[in-house]
């Protein structure tokens, strides 16, 4: 079968590999009809070295279940479903707290050398804990709303709800990425009555007012904080949703935030040290949350929108492309081109 490498910085490439295989009796194997590329693999594809390659790639998939191990009793072969970016047994302690990222059997799609959702197919291990069944056929016009589920709409949600977003906050969402516009849309759902969104790409913007924004500063630094706190009074947002990663993004949520606001991080950071003590956080009762987004706690209660309509998160896909064109979405994405690349192995 044919699946996508990193091989290092830049350097992405379709290839044959040996076909995905049941290995276990709670795994299934999934044949992939839609993926997509995630702003995160954007990370390694920009600094990623020659000796950690090559490494498969894709944590976003869904799929049609091609055959299951003799364990696996919520899905069946032919059974559309999408799959989380961190695979769960749902049963341990974690799992049933809802934070099926800190699974003590599970681990994120990246950590699994051997598979990857830019691929013919996966096997999925701890398929019952896993997989959520989808109600519609693989050709549905739903399909690009539905497989936000797998990452990045979760992910948007997982911010909002660990800020704490409700109808008496005000929220600034710093990253017009596609997990920054469905942070907005997220903060949207949960009642927000001020959403700023920090971006400067006119068309991410407009699709974040599309989502809710009710507020676009393209400012960066100090004068983009400054922007913010005109905005409210000069005291910043309750809540500060940081979906970038980076250091200067994590400095303008300290700028954003009112006291006693909360920032919530689900930009992968690409650091280790930060401000937190007494100027920074300590003084003015800021709370830092976020982390990896246990995303299959929160499909079942997003997927009722999507499939009536009432939200359409697939509308940050701009782009489309089968394998072949894998590495050249990869670079377009990197290149600003594109906003997010859906995949039609």
């Amino acid at each position: 079968m044919r699946a996508t490498l990193m091989y290092g910085a830049g350097d992405v490439r379709v290839e044959n590999v040996p076909d995905s295989v049941i290995k276990q009796p709670t795994d299934a194997l999934v044949r992939v009809t839609a993926s997509c590329i995630c702003g995160s693999d954007l990370h390694p594809y920009g600094s990623m070295s020659a000796a950690e390659g090559p490494a498969r790639m894709g944590h976003e998939f869904i799929g049609i279940v091609e055959a299951t191990g003799s364990e696996v009793t919520t899905v069946k072969k032919g059974d559309l479903v999408v799959a989380p970016f961190a695979f769960s047994d749902g049963t341990c302690e974690f799992c049933r707290e809802g934070l099926q990222t800190s699974c003590v059997h599970g681990t994120f799609w990246d950590m699994l050398p051997d598979e990857g959702g830019q691929a013919e197919a996966v096997r999925v291990p701890l398929a019952d804990g896993t997989l959520v069944k989808l109600p519609v056929a693989a050709d549905s016009a739903l399909m690009p709303s539905l497989l936000t589920l797998s990452d990045v709409f979760g992910t948007g949600y997982h911010a909002a709800v660990a800020g704490g977003v409700s109808e008496r906050t005000r929220v600034t969402v710093i990253g017009d990425g596609a997990v920054g516009l469905m942070a907005v849309l997220s903060a949207k759902r949960l009642g927000a009555e001020q959403i700023i969104l920090m971006g400067r790409h006119q068309a991410r913007t407009d699709l974040g007012r599309e989502f809710g924004a009710t507020d676009v500063v393209s400012a960066r630094g100090q004068e983009g904080i400054d922007a913010v706190r005109q905005l409210t009074g000069g005291h910043g947002t309750h809540v500060v949703l940081e979906a970038v990663g980076h250091m200067p993004a994590y400095e303008q949520a300290l700028g954003a935030v009112r006291p006693g606001g909360v920032i919530s991080r689900v930009g992968v950071p690409q650091y280790e040290d930060a401000p937190i003590g007494f100027n920074s956080l300590f003084a003015n009762n800021i709370r830092l949350a976020g982390g990896p987004a246990p995303v299959r706690a929160y499909i079942e209660e997003l997927l009722p929108d999507i499939l009536s309509g009432a939200i359409e998160p697939g509308k940050v896909f701009d782009a489309t492309t089968d394998l072949d064109g894998i590495p050249g979405g990869y670079q377009d994405m990197a290149d600003r081109r594109s906003l997010k690349v859906l995949i039609q192995p």
